[in-house]
């Protein structure tokens, strides 16, 4: 049997279990740490926008074209569309459970299928996958009063979001409020309709003048020289002088017809942290990544830049899901703990033996730490409710291992000598560990097989119970009757902690016998008890 193999080879015993904790703490450390499991249902949105169109032609002729294509892929629950001026999106709800990426690649497909049947000057559709991991977990805002909107957007643009996005864990920054610089042409149509010119024939004009093409090469015996047709405009007033058209062989200049200014791409959102103009980062993490290390890279490369920033010029953190999740991770955290040490110190109260305290002491971590083999197996992450099977679970581990412990201590204690005891012992209660193990993994693995929000979010915590259960089996059979054999003797008949001890053992022993007594012969009125409990559980839970 396993026990007998544990006792006869300790060394055996003790290097799984280090093996265990090693294989538990590598695993650990690639483990994703959220709040919450990841149950928000796959969503995708398709915009496509339809310039100066009206609400009901976008309607008519896109929003319900896609949305028939769309009704056909299987798993959809749930389509929805909103027509506005110039962009159409529709929204789809597929089933708890889907994987989102698989989603999305359906509805493009789908997409594609009908784009021939939309209008041609459409823009491409644009399928998002609205992803809860898409969801910024650090918000920062970029201030300067001595600077413009425009001016923080061009340096953030050079120097600061490619500096963020190299963090580990970064999947993009996204920019709000941002002002990218451009060239802003008004035009005056009175001088246009003087000249008999159009918008197409400007923008035809500007098309002309403002682009790059390869001009090839020039080749030599002795050379090979790449020749660059560079007609950029660099400046405003070369945008004033680009020739629009030729009247009798006098050019019209677009200042003729326009006034060229430096401006702003668009400044249809404004950004302010404390009523400063600003730009805002939004910090888009990768799947799976960390969210506490991603907080902690991003700060220390906010700290590495500030020398760097030009005067009056400050990042400032507005958001930070870290702060939370560290919150709530740290509390959860602390509950172990003290559970872990009330457990330990119960196992002394009533085992009255610093050695045989000692053992399930040392086989609780390893049965937890040991969990997290499988946790990362299972592509789960550090959350709430991850933590709070564990601690949970610490009840549960520790069963197996107190009732190896204490019938081995019982042998040794009826005169057998350590090691008889150890094998004799283990042999006599491993069917009944195993048991008691199988019949906790079954009561705890259903629980993630539930259906809907409910069932996705407790998928891990049943998981993750049952795990622990599973790994805590095997140290009971394993490290439990090895180090039994080496660390238990017996109880001396008297003793500094055994004396001060045995008057309340006593107490309690006499207190458990009456009750015992009393049940065993009025078994009658303990199942009336119990039947009245469970009936007015059943009110209360009615109410």
């Amino acid at each position: 049997m396993l026990s007998d193999l544990a006792i006869r080879r300790p060394v055996l015993a003790a290097v799984a279990s280090l093996l265990i904790i090693v294989f538990g703490l590598g695993a650990l450390s690639q483990l994703s740490i959220r709040e919450l499991p990841d149950v928000d249902a796959a969503v995708v949105s398709v915009r496509t926008t339809y310039t100066g169109a009206a609400p009901e032609i976008v309607d008519t002729d896109i929003s319900e074209i896609i949305e028939g294509s769309i009704a056909g892929i299987s798993g959809v629950k749930t389509i929805s569309s909103q027509s506005r001026r110039g962009r159409s999106t529709v929204t789809v709800e597929f089933d708890v459970g889907r994987n989102i990426d698989e989603a999305a690649n359906d509805v493009r497909d789908a997409v594609a299928r009908v784009r021939a049947d939309l209008p041609n000057d459409v823009d491409e559709p644009q399928v998002l996958k609205n992803d809860a991991d898409a969801d910024p977990v650090m918000r920062l805002a970029v201030v300067n009063p001595n600077m413009t909107a425009a001016e923080i957007t061009d340096f953030v643009e050079r120097y600061v979001v490619d500096r963020l996005a190299t963090v580990p864990g970064v999947a993009s920054i996204d920019l709000y409020g941002d002002r990218p610089m451009a060239v802003r042409i008004w035009l005056d149509r009175r001088a246009m309709a003087a000249r008999n010119l159009t918008v197409a024939d400007i923008e035809e004009a500007l098309r002309r003048a403002n682009l790059e093409l390869p001009a090839g090469e020039v080749e030599t015996a002795a050379r090979q020289i790449t020749v660059r047709l560079n007609t950029r405009i660099p400046t405003v007033e070369a945008f004033a002088n680009v020739v629009v058209d030729r009247v009798a062989g006098h050019p019209i200049r677009l200042s003729d017809v326009a006034r060229v200014v430096t401006g702003v791409e668009t400044d249809n959102t404004i950004v302010r942290s404390n009523g400063v103009t600003a730009v805002g980062l939004a910090v888009v993490r990768q799947s799976q990544s960390n969210t506490i290390a991603i907080s902690e890279g991003v700060r220390a490369e906010i700290d590495a830049m500030a020398d760097g920033l030009p005067p009056g010029m400050a990042i400032e953190i507005g958001s930070d899901d870290a702060i939370f999740v560290a919150a709530s991770i740290r509390e959860v955290v602390i509950a172990l703990c003290i559970s872990l040490v009330l457990v330990v110190s119960v196992i002394l109260v009533f085992l009255r033996s610093w050695r045989a305290t000692l053992i399930p002491a040392i086989t609780i971590p390893v049965a937890l730490v040991g969990t997290f083999i499988l946790v990362g197996a299972m592509g789960f992450s550090i959350n709430v409710l991850t933590l709070l099977a564990l601690l949970l679970a610490i009840g549960l581990v520790v069963d197996d291992a107190i009732v190896m412990l204490e019938n081995i201590q019982r042998r040794i204690d009826a005169g057998e000598s350590v090691l008889r005891a150890s094998v004799l012992g283990a042999r006599q209660v491993t069917f009944a560990v195993i048991a008691t193990s199988l019949t906790l993994i079954a009561v705890f693995v259903p629980l993630s097989f539930l259906q809907g929000q409910v069932g996705r979010l407790f998928t891990e915590f049943g998981f993750v119970m049952a795990s622990a259960v599973l790994i805590s089996t095997f140290v009971a059979l394993t490290a439990c009757p090895a180090l039994a054999s080496k660390i238990l003797r017996p109880n001396p008949s008297s003793g500094t902690t055994e004396a001060a001890l045995a008057p309340r053992e006593n107490l309690v022993l006499r207190a458990f016998r009456a009750v015992l007594g009393f049940a065993v012969t009025v078994p009658v009125a303990v199942i009336a008890l119990a039947l009245a409990v469970a009936g007015l559980g059943y009110h209360v839970y009615g109410t």
